[in-house]
């Protein structure tokens, strides 16, 4: 049985890192597992130009040159100078920042990526303290069942088949996509990519797509896929999901000083104390008020909600779910 192309990959570049000299193809196709089973020269040559596209890709420096005057072909190497990272120094800003990052995602597959990234991170000497619970828990929410396997077909590039039912229809219709990209917005999940069936660029909202998606098997159309260079996924999607709704004005307190984020976007109507702690009223501009109650709720006590009442009751619902998450409790209030 063959040897699968992604170890193919990875036994190429060991052995390209552990030389000083160039090798050359034919010299590759003898010490690499994966190149001499190839049935011909030709075969053997086209799987290793294919080979050297996808490592260059990926951004591995692979190096042509001949290690003499003498030698009548050239060779291929990867220098480790080029090869290996720089040193990495975080400030403990940024540090933190990454800790909280890797507590960011709900979803086993991507929580378990971000941890093992922090080990990796300690592992190089980078103190990062992701040990201590934060105020708020910052979430982001990837619960359609469609979600892993589109975001592994992405990273595969691999075209794949599902079941797609439209806004206020109920019959649902095959679609047969090149994935590009799965990306957010307005708290909903979009794949973006190429429609084979309207041959054009489109987005699929995950909630809408059912069962099943299944990824085209090679051999069956092309099997790989890219997204073409300058294209913008979410401009995309924000062309595809117009506003429905004018935007909403929100009211809020804000601490002095605090909630930088929401200030860049906001309107300053004067200060204000509340509490007997000083601030700013101000008034913001929600296209989808629904949706920012968690990003609100993020700023804990340094933020809140004043107008309008359902938006002020499901921020401090999300306080009260952080209290209960981490045992706390509350009176009430």
């Amino acid at each position: 049985m063959g040897i699968p192309r992604a170890e193919r990959l990875v036994n190429l570049v060991l052995c390209l890192l552990s030389t000083r000299q160039y090798l050359t193809a034919e010299r590759i196709r003898n010490i690499v597992p994966g190149y001499a089973d190839t049935g011909s020269e030709e075969a053997f040559y086209r799987k290793f130009e294919r080979d050297k596209a996808e490592l260059r890709d990926l951004g591995i420096p692979l190096e042509t040159g001949r290690n003499s005057v003498f030698d009548g072909v050239e060779g291929y190497r990867i220098a480790r100078r080029d090869y290996e990272l720089a040193d990495i120094e975080l400030a403990s800003d940024e540090a933190a920042a990454v800790a909280v990052a890797s507590r960011l995602w709900e979803s086993p597959e991507l929580g378990a990526a971000a941890r093992g990234a922090l080990r990796k991170l300690r592992a190089a000497g980078v103190r990062v303290d992701d040990g201590a619970p934060a105020p708020v828990e910052p979430r982001v929410r990837a619960a359609e069942p469609a979600f892993p396997s589109l975001l592994a077909a992405v990273r595969a590039e691999r075209t794949v088949r599902f079941d797609y039912r439209k806004p206020g229809e109920t019959a649902s219709f095959v679609r047969t996509v090149d994935p590009w990209g799965v990306v957010a917005w307005h708290g909903r999940w979009y794949v973006v990519g190429h429609d084979r069936d309207r041959r054009a660029a489109r987005c699929f909202r995950l909630s809408r797509i059912l069962g099943s998606v299944n990824t085209v098997e090679p051999g069956d159309e092309a099997a790989f896929v890219r997204p073409p260079a300058g294209v913008e996924l979410l401009e995309l999607v924000t062309g595809a999901e117009p506003n429905a709704v004018e935007p909403t004005s929100v009211r809020l307190w804000l601490a002095r000083g605090r909630a930088q984020g929401v200030r860049r976007h906001a309107e300053v109507l004067g200060d204000r104390e509340l509490a007997g702690k000083p601030g700013q009223e101000v008034v913001l501009e929600l296209e989808h008020p629904e949706t920012a109650a968690g990003w609100l709720a993020g700023y804990g006590p340094d933020l809140v909600v004043l107008e309008p009442e359902t938006l002020s009751k499901a921020v401090h619902e999300a306080h009260l779910a952080t209290l209960a998450a981490f045992g706390g409790e509350h009176d009430g209030q």
